[in-house]
This record gives structure tokens, sequence and C-alpha cells, in this order.
């Protein structure tokens, strides 16, 4: 799922010079080696019930995927210039994002929340969180 969601918005015309997953975000320290980059990771997920009275389980697993954003600004005179950025970089990822049904998903991703994480250094940070399901069934 994650890798379907990295390969799309690393698809010609991105803006981003990186774009990875958790293992990859984990070893960033103070800033990514190149910027803008965003990191894909699962964030949580929530398992109902089965959905069968009888027979093998059947559940629907309901899960957040976080994008971390992160830009800066280069030009070191305008402050202004990466927040402006980071509101380019949220739509850009925000257009490709939503509708888009990754690898073994059951539903379209639909935007839940986002939030400034850090602004440091001339650095900013920012989370955006997005929703999908997908199915857990019990192997016989």
């Amino acid at each position: 799922m994650i890798r379907s969601i990295v390969d799309r918005l690393m698809e010609p015309g991105t803006p981003f010079r990186i774009v990875g997953g958790a293992g990859a975000l984990a070893s960033v320290k103070d800033r990514p080696p190149q910027v803008p980059a965003a990191y894909v990771y699962e964030a949580a997920d929530r398992s109902h019930p089965t959905e069968r009275a009888t027979g093998l389980i059947l559940q629907r697993n309901e899960g957040d995927i976080a994008v971390v954003i992160v830009t800066e600004n280069l030009s070191g005179t305008d402050d202004f210039e990466a927040a402006e950025d980071i509101v380019n970089l949220r739509k850009y990822v925000r257009r490709r994002l939503v509708g888009f049904i990754p690898t073994d998903a059951a539903d379209p991703l639909q935007h839940v929340a986002g939030e400034m994480q850090q602004a440091v250094n001339s650095t900013i940070w920012f989370e955006d969180v997005y929703s999908t399901a997908h199915y857990i069934e019990e192997q016989p």
C-alpha cells in the first residue's frame, strides 16, 4: 500500500526531490538530505469485528496513512517563502492522493487532518493524514 502511494507522489512532474517511507524518515536527523521531501507511513489502524456470522473471519481494517512534507527556505531572505512552499506542496499531495486507491486497499484515500509538526531553522515540517481501509481474512 505505502509503495503505491510513494510511487504516485514520485510520478513525472513531482515537486519532491525525495519521497520515502518510515525507514527513510527515521534516518533523518535535523533535515532531509534534499528538500522538498515527503515521507509516507502507516500511522494507525483499527479493525472491526468479523463481518461473517459463520466460517472464516473477515474483518474490515480502517487505517490512517501519514504524509510528512518537509521544505525549507533556501533563499535565506524571505521567511514567508518556505511557508508558501509548504502550502503548494500540501495542495500537490492532496490533489494526487484524495480519491486514489492504493494497492491492496478497499477504499479510496480521504483527507482526515493536517498539522504543522515544526518550523525551525527555516525548515517546515507538515503532516497530513489520510484514511483508507482494507480487509483481513482468516486463512484456512
